[in-house]
């Protein structure tokens, strides 16, 4: 007896169940993990021929009072004509500090491809239920964090400078750090020269 052939939709089903994406990226500054869309289109790969599939991202942009970048993620059945898509919106920022236009509309270029196949996908971004549910259970004091130290002899004084330099602020780094007097001082002269 022949097997039956799957539709695209028991394919995108299946697709998502077995779809694991890293987050194998790492944002220093922020100090935080996360995906890029090129990860999850690399990742994608071995179901194209396991599936008979393709995906394709497609943008278009909408001009208005703020810029909108469209993008659309969307899969194909290679034995056929059927497709499923997914989009997502997002704002182009033009008056984001320290950017250029190109890189304003490269920075929702690189959201709107990772949100549009997160939501083709179904990736969630959230920690699992299990993580943060304490089963009835009083969760446990967590010991208190020592923040990262600024001092203006070290790297993340040059971090702290291009933070500044794009657009962030000094309380920021305030909360997130421990600064010296003298990193400070320095920061404060960097964004009096700005």
């Amino acid at each position: 007896m022949a097997q039956k052939e799957m539709t695209l939709f028991e394919k995108l089903s299946a697709i998502q169940i077995e779809f694991k994406a890293n987050k194998s990226r790492y944002n220093s500054f922020g100090r935080y993990n996360f995906r890029s869309a090129e990860d999850i289109l690399e990742g994608l790969k071995p179901f194209n021929e396991k599936y008979k599939v393709s995906f394709v991202i497609s943008e278009t942009i909408e001009n208005g009072q703020v810029p909108m970048m469209i993008s659309t993620a969307t899969i194909h059945d290679c034995n056929g004509t059927d497709f499923i898509e997914a989009t997502a919106v997002v704002g182009v920022d033009l008056q984001q500090k320290g950017m250029q236009t190109p890189q304003a509309f490269g920075s929702a270029s690189s959201y709107g491809k990772k949100y549009a196949l997160g939501n083709l996908l179904l990736i969630d971004d959230t920690q699992d239920a299990d993580a943060t549910n304490s089963h009835g259970n009083k969760p446990a004091a967590k010991p208190e964090k020592k923040k990262p130290i600024i001092d203006v002899d070290g790297e993340a004084i040059h971090k702290a400078i291009e933070f500044i330099k794009g657009g962030g602020k000094i309380e920021t780094l305030l909360t997130k750090y421990d600064v010296s007097e003298l990193a400070e001082k320095t920061l404060r002269q960097v964004l009096k020269e700005l």
